[in-house]
């Protein structure tokens, strides 16, 4: 299986490079494409890690979500399927650890939060078994510490509060968590909840008008305090005061072709990362200044081979390591900066 990675050189000049890759001829999936990642844009800010991990032949089934706990250098990706686990725990040189799959029905976003004190894996499950429909918090090694949600029972309600595929986590260094709720289901609505789970400010109406959503299938936050939220079916992402839930803008004009599925920052905070599933493609977007939200601008892109559709990415915080969680390859991907990154806030 070959595997291709482009670099652009000068505006509208690249280099290609071919890299054989044994660990990929074991595939059936991946032997019917070539993969190939083009930079397409005249700045260049990410290679591909054609050597992560080490141990590839610990996928065992559709890889769905990935999470970078910086502080102790591991990442956590979720997989689907039968009889396999849905839960690999590697480091970040790619060397796999452990697996574990504890009440885990079907990962669909992942997050890890940890801090000094305490280790926390966050897991949004949108299984139609016993665990589905559910955010659930572990330790780092798959033992369950909470549950929000009403198991293996979607819902509306706020009180008690219930899921309906909740799609992806964002968990701030102070505890506070903001959901977005509703890949494909009943709701859609971002929340935010406090460290001790009271729901502090929502939204939630399905529309196509500011603070409505039609598929919110990623939220981030950046340094400025503001919440990020991927509007997949709506093809925008909408921007939002993350003390007071105020609307603050949307971006339009970057997502034509399709909605965006995944968003986070880059630890310097220049730009955004936004993943595009069913057009194989990353986008790097100039951030805003604080103030104001401006119009959406693509500074650098990395275009994937058809099919391998990159669901959910996170950036490790300390070295700006992006790691994309493709379910079409059924592999997590590592791209590294060309150029160091400054700490991460918060980190």
């Amino acid at each position: 299986m070959a595997r291709f990675w482009v670099c652009v050189a000068g505006a509208g000049v690249f280099l290609a490079f071919l890299v054989l890759h044994s660990r990929f001829c074991g595939s059936p999936v991946l032997r019917n494409f070539t993969f190939a990642v083009s930079w397409r844009t005249e700045k260049s800010l990410y290679r591909l890690d054609v050597d992560w991990p080490k141990h590839p032949e610990y996928f065992t089934g559709t890889t769905f979500c990935v999470a970078v706990d910086s502080l102790n250098g591991l990442v956590y990706i979720g997989q689907r399927g039968d009889n396999i686990p849905k839960i690999l725990v590697f480091t970040e040189d790619g060397y796999f650890l452990r697996a574990w799959n504890y009440t885990v029905d079907t990962p669909h976003g992942i997050f890890a939060a940890s801090t000094l004190y305490e280790q926390s894996i966050w897991i949004t499950d949108v299984g139609s078994g016993f665990f589905g429909h559910t955010v659930k918090k572990y330790s780092s090694f798959g033992d369950l510490v909470q549950v929000l949600g009403t198991p293996g029972k979607k819902g509306t309600g706020l009180n008690p509060l219930q899921f309906d595929n909740p799609a992806e986590l964002y968990v701030e260094d102070t505890g506070d968590i903001y959901i977005v709720d509703g890949d494909g289901g009943l709701n859609n609505r971002l929340i935010k909840l406090s460290q001790d789970f009271m729901i502090l400010w929502l939204h939630g109406e399905n529309g196509t008008g500011p603070a409505k959503f039609n598929i919110p299938h990623s939220v981030t936050l950046d340094s400025a305090g503001r919440v990020w939220v991927a509007d997949r079916g709506n093809k925008r992402i909408q921007v939002f005061d993350k003390d007071t839930g105020e609307w603050l803008g949307a971006w339009n004009n970057c997502f034509t072709e399709e909605g965006p599925s995944s968003v986070r920052f880059t630890p310097d905070g220049k730009y955004l990362i936004v993943a595009q599933l069913n057009l194989s493609r990353l986008s790097f977007v100039a951030a805003p200044p604080v103030g104001s939200i401006g119009e959406c601008s693509v500074i650098s892109t990395i275009q994937l081979a058809d099919q391998v559709l990159p669901h959910l990415l996170e950036v490790d915080r300390k070295t700006g390591a992006v790691y994309v969680a493709e379910i079409g390859a059924k592999q997590v991907q590592k791209y590294v900066p060309l150029n160091s990154y400054v700490p991460a806030f918060g980190s």
